[in-house]
């Protein structure tokens, strides 16, 4: 069977862009010999940077451009073209274009500026672009971009004045101007790069399809991006999230100083603006964000040359007492920590340091440090289980040798395998051959250890978020009861407030919703006369709390719509009449009450708005009336599990009084990150919901009890494409079904989640070595199958590329796994793999687990399922013919395709 996406290679490998950074041949329509126009300096770029394809110019007013023979039309050009670079005006590109599907062309890069930049004419050229290229697959770069330059191929289709040096970097930029800028400034930092690529204004290539097509390439080590919009965030977020495990994907975002988000009817759609969604997507999917063009580079050659810090644990070892102070301020403030040196090392340091060195960290040791007393720090450090990485400083002072000490400690480096090492050897000619040594030995250097320091930072940050995409959540509350909630209850509360014009649930609605997902919320009812307020405050037990009642005020504080502590029927009749008066009788609908929760702990924030691009996002904080005043929330995109659950709640600074300060007791963080992965559900299921919030939710050791809740909704007869959806598909549930084996034994079979790592543990330890074969084409060791690593990537599944599914049994074991993962740049093609538990084999399960894949497959949209195993996989093989495949010998496989109806 075909390899799944847990091994590095598979044996079915198509990349689909291949034509725009190798093409055979190219065609240039709107080549031009004018001294100063882009047509010229495109066709000079092309013909003097060979490429090993030929160029064919394209000039209907000229019969040859710079000597080369020029033809009026692409539909002229005697030979098939696989790439056209179009520099025409804006208005002659569509026509172009349509010439371009009729001849077969496989890729364009459209130069020309004059669309949508320029108001709703130029967009509705790109439309009519897009409408011609999708007749014939035409894939299109741009427009209004400099074009791309592959420097491994020799391909320069832009108008840029220079040619990048090669190197592992890919390049991607949505500004020709930051292009340049970036090209002339890494030829004099001699900085190279596997493709240099402006992106224009993305009509149909997008982030997503350049960040898969460089995952791929083997030429290239890591992404770095230049981004202004994220375009279609499903795709960046689907791409990013594969790729960033094998390759650094480094962005730097322009325009974060735009207006904040605008007023928002709720507290949680005015604390989320759409920079702080895009972080929050950036660590969702792995990309490190970065705030400089310096930190760019800096971290794709510090990423290439060492390895990612497993904390956030620093070592610096100094010959100066000033810049190590100056490392440690910026480390801290970037909240990175001093390593603590352990009493063994302590010991060890004090063996072979002077007796006036530093005595901690930072290790001073002193003026006068030989090569071999820096080498021998290092050694000794590098066994500290306490420390996660070194910066090592070197000042030029009279009795140092920057040369020998840089020898010294590459040496000394060779023996630590798994922790970074950055140094900065500071000042100017004195040190350069030491820093060139470093270099070389792939060492990282900075001049400034400050800068060293703050890169340290990024470095670690880049690896917890990650560790946190694939870290094994527990199994919540929420997947146990997943198909238990009463739907059709939440669904009456909403309709009904549509069928009254009405976008916001009043509380009673709005707690009854929470409710229903098992969230718990304080009990609530409804009077709605002063007499009604009384029996009712008299059956809870004072004190109670009275609160406005109404559909259309949304914070009952500001009018003074809320009265607490009232312990006495008087007391309830006087607030009863203080609401009524203070609002409209088209806004008083009567008053709820519940009974006075005495706040002995937290007041915490859960909420979620809708994002213009991301669509749901969570927010986590400090709570309570004066919410906007402590801004201390962090957001994160659903769904969660109870990992990511957890690193939202780490990024506020209430978290650390959440676990127990000053002798407090911790809070069930536990039983919080419950009810965020509830909350995120909730969302998800509900997406007429266009903004919540649960604020107060009162946390403490005892107990989380929602005070107040608030919903507003998405207008009346808002239609399905207005609503914006998830950024991340949530767990497909509509794809769980039973069915009966002709055993006789009832299964599920359901759609695979994180959670299910310790199952599939169990699943292939009890595999055989041939069933292991067959599936992978090769023999793997029971320890490697059962790698977290391995197993994250087939757990953690992005359910917008990939449908995996588990047969379970009723004791919770997995007998099967099957999974269709669709191939990069052909969504309507996907790969078919699939492996049977061998004690379950020939009862007609692995048919059963295929056949629902094929019935997903066509709900999916995808309409060619292929396979491919080995000869000697009868069983297999008799399996696809049975389900309708064509079956084709090739070389040492045996190819199995199927076209869903």
């Amino acid at each position: 069977m075909l390899k799944d996406k847990s091994h590095d290679v598979m044996r079915y490998h198509h990349n689909p862009l291949s034509f725009m950074f190798a093409p055979s041949s190219v065609a240039l329509i709107g080549a031009s010999e004018k001294e100063g126009s882009v047509g010229k300096t495109l066709l000079w770029n092309l013909i003097s940077n060979p490429f090993g394809g030929t160029v064919y110019p394209v000039n209907p007013k000229r019969k040859n451009v710079m000597g080369i023979k020029a033809y009026p039309t692409i539909k002229d050009v005697p030979e098939p073209v696989e790439l056209a670079v179009i520099a025409t005006p804006a208005a002659t590109v569509p026509d172009i274009v349509r010439q371009c599907v009729e001849v077969g062309v496989k890729g364009a890069i459209i130069i020309s500026a004059g669309f949508k930049e320029i108001g709703p004419s130029g967009l509705q050229l790109e439309q009519e672009i897009l409408k011609e290229a999708r007749k014939g697959n035409l894939r299109i770069i741009g427009p209004n971009c400099l074009g791309l330059i592959c420097p491994p191929t020799g391909l320069n289709a832009s108008f840029a004045s220079r040619t990048p040096l090669k190197g592992n970097v890919a390049f991607i930029s949505q500004s020709g101007a930051f292009c340049t800028a970036i090209l002339d400034w890494s030829l004099r930092e001699n900085l190279g790069f596997s493709a240099f690529i402006s992106i224009g204004s993305m009509l149909d290539v997008g982030w997503g399809d350049l960040i898969y097509y460089f995952g791929d390439d083997p030429l290239t080590q890591s992404i770095v991006i230049y981004m202004e919009s994220v375009g279609d965030a499903r795709s960046f977020i689907s791409a990013a999230r594969e790729v960033a495990l094998s390759k650094p994907i480094i962005v730097i975002k322009g325009g974060r100083t735009q207006e904040a988000a605008k007023a928002a009817a709720s507290h949680t759609g005015a604390m989320s603006s759409s920079d702080r969604v895009l972080a929050a997507a950036f660590r969702r999917c792995g990309v490190l964000q970065v705030d400089t063009v310096k930190e760019i580079f800096n971290m794709a050659d510090l990423l290439a040359k060492q390895p990612r810090p497993k904390g956030n644990r620093l070592t610096i070892v100094t010959n100066a007492g000033g810049p190590g102070v100056l490392a440690t301020d910026a480390l801290t403030w970037g909240k990175g920590k001093l390593a603590e040196l352990s009493d063994t090392t302590m010991a060890a340091l004090n063996e072979i340091l002077p007796p006036h060195w530093s005595h901690g960290n930072p290790i001073d040791i002193l003026g006068d440090a030989t090569p071999d007393r820096y080498a021998k720090t290092l050694e000794i450090v590098s066994q500290d289980p306490n420390t996660d990485g070194f910066l090592v400083i070197l000042t030029p002072q009279d009795m140092t040798d920057p040369t020998g000490t840089a020898i010294a400690l590459t040496k000394a480096a060779e023996k630590v395998k798994d922790k970074p090492i950055l140094a900065s050897w500071m000042g100017g000619d004195s040190v350069a051959e030491g820093v060139e040594i470093l270099n070389r030995a792939n060492i990282y250097t900075q001049p400034y250890p400050d800068d060293a320091a703050r890169l340290f930072n990024l470095m670690w940050r880049y690896s917890y978020n990650l560790k946190g995409l694939y870290e094994t959540p527990s199994l919540s509350e929420s997947s146990l009861v997943y198909n238990s909630l009463p739907r059709t209850e939440v669904n009456n509360i909403i309709q009904k407030a549509h069928s009254q014009n009405r976008t916001l649930l009043t509380e009673y609605e709005s707690k009854r919703l929470l409710s229903i997902y098992g969230i718990p919320t304080v009990e609530t009812h409804i009077a709605t006369t002063r007499e009604e307020a009384i029996s009712l405050a008299e059956k809870i037990g004072y004190p109670v709390v009275l609160k406005l009642h109404s559909e259309t005020i949304t914070h009952k504080t500001d009018v003074g719509g809320v009265k607490l502590n009232l312990t006495k029927p008087e007391e309830v009749a006087e607030a009863f009449n203080d609401i009524k008066t203070r609002v409209s009788a088209s806004d008083f609908l009567g008053v709820t009450v519940q009974k006075m929760v005495i706040l002995r702990g937290y007041e915490v924030i859960i909420g979620s708005t809708v994002d213009p691009q991301f669509g749901p996002v969570i927010l986590f904080g400090t709570g309570g009336q004066l919410v906007e005043v402590y801004q201390d929330q962090a957001i994160a995109l659903p769904p969660l599990n109870t990992t990511l659950a957890r690193r939202l709640m780490e990024q506020t600074k209430i978290y650390t009084a959440l676990k127990g300060v000053r002798g407090r007791k911790a809070v069930d963080l536990n039983k919080l990150e419950e009810i965020l992965v509830i909350f995120s559900q909730l969302v998800l299921e509900n997406p007429l919901i266009k903004e919540i919030d649960i604020n107060p939710l009162l946390v403490s050791p005892e107990e989380m009890i929602a005070l107040d809740a608030r919903v507003l909704l998405y207008p009346p007869n808002t239609k399905p494409e207005e609503i914006i959806p998830p950024a991340i598909r949530p767990y497909p549930s509509q794809y769980i079904t039973p069915h009966s084996l002709s055993s006789g034994l009832t299964i599920t079979i359901r759609p695979i989640r994180p959670e299910d790592e310790p199952l599939v543990v169990q699943f292939f330890r009890e595999l055989s070595q041939e069933s292991v074969y067959l599936r992978y084409f090769h023999s793997i060791s029971h320890q490697s199958l059962i790698s977290h690593e391995r197993l994250a990537r087939i757990c953690f599944v992005d359910y917008d590329r990939e449908i995996a599914l588990v047969a379970e049994s009723p004791q919770k074991e997995i007998m099967a796994i099957a999974r269709l993962s669709k191939v990069h740049g052909e969504e309507e093609k996907a790969e078919l793999g699939i492996l049977v538990k061998d004690k379950y084999q020939k009862q007609g399960l692995g048919t059963l687990i295929c056949r629902q894949l094929i019935d997903i497959a066509g709900k999916e949209g995808i309409r060619e399922i292929i396979a491919e195993m080995l000869p000697e996989n009868l069983g297999m093989q008799n399996l696809c013919r049975r389900l309708g495949f064509h079956m084709e010998k090739q070389e040492d496989i045996v190819k199995a395709t199927l076209t869903v109806a």
